[in-house]
């Protein structure tokens, strides 16, 4: 399967059609970013890693029963998936208060919380990705119904309840992290986008080392080290 139009570019991937028009080429890049583009800059095979820990975790929760947009690996920078329409609503799971949790809302960071907590953003750049409740939801036409919200909501714990216990597993705690979801063309919702330290915070079960994008927004410097890790524990 070659890539053959750009789609579209983002932050961290460019999406390509293919030859098949119910087929999509993500490619993953180098490329840095936080505080929606405000920090920018590029780690190189950082694109790389992303795709392959995004794979073992995608061939995981197809195993589990989770429908996703997931085909293959093509190579080491590229994915090849099903086409959807995307969802315009970032999914943040949250298992431990830290990051915009604890700022906005003054619980101690670091705290575990006494059960998952899911909230969605706008998934929106201009806006700075704002908060929504179900009727902003059903007000923007995000989804059709609050049985979708619902449906989502459950898919998102479903999903936590596996990583949560498969990164214990490998002494990694999963502290919070964004979903996205989309329609396939049989408008099925179903998981999209990639499933990386980019869009997870992970701390060392032994240690509380941060493991994640963190490392590049609080200047700690050793992501690429840190995301390598990462696949290694996932590979076993």
């Amino acid at each position: 399967m070659n890539k053959t139009e750009l789609l579209y570019e983002g932050k961290a991937k460019k999406i390509w059609h293919t030859e098949d028009n119910a087929l999509l080429i993500s490619e993953f890049k180098d490329d840095l970013t936080a505080g929606n583009g405000a920090m920018k800059s590029s780690e190189e095979g950082k694109g790389a890693l992303n795709n392959k820990i995004s794979t073992e975790l995608f061939k995981l929760l197809n195993a589990k029963g989770i429908p996703t947009h997931f085909v293959e690996m093509i190579d080491d920078n590229h994915m090849l998936h099903k086409k959807c329409e995307v969802i315009l609503i970032e999914v943040i799971v949250r298992n431990i208060a830290t990051g915009s949790l604890s700022r906005n809302l003054g619980i101690e960071d670091g705290k575990k919380l006494p059960f998952t907590l899911v909230e969605f953003d706008y998934k929106d750049d201009e806006l700075g990705d704002p908060k929504l409740n179900d009727q902003h939801c059903l007000i923007l036409e995000l989804v059709n119904s609050t049985d979708e919200l619902d449906y989502i909501r459950y898919m998102a714990r479903k999903i936590n309840t596996i990583l949560q216990k498969f990164y214990l597993e490998r002494d990694l705690i999963a502290v919070d992290f964004k979903l996205e979801f989309g329609r396939d063309m049989d408008g099925n919702i179903i998981l999209i986008d990639e499933l990386s330290p980019d869009n997870f915070r992970l701390w060392d079960a032994n240690t509380g080392e941060k493991m994640d994008k963190d490392r590049f927004r609080e200047g700690l410097g050793g992501l690429k080290v840190a995301y390598e890790e990462v696949l290694s524990r996932i590979l076993g």
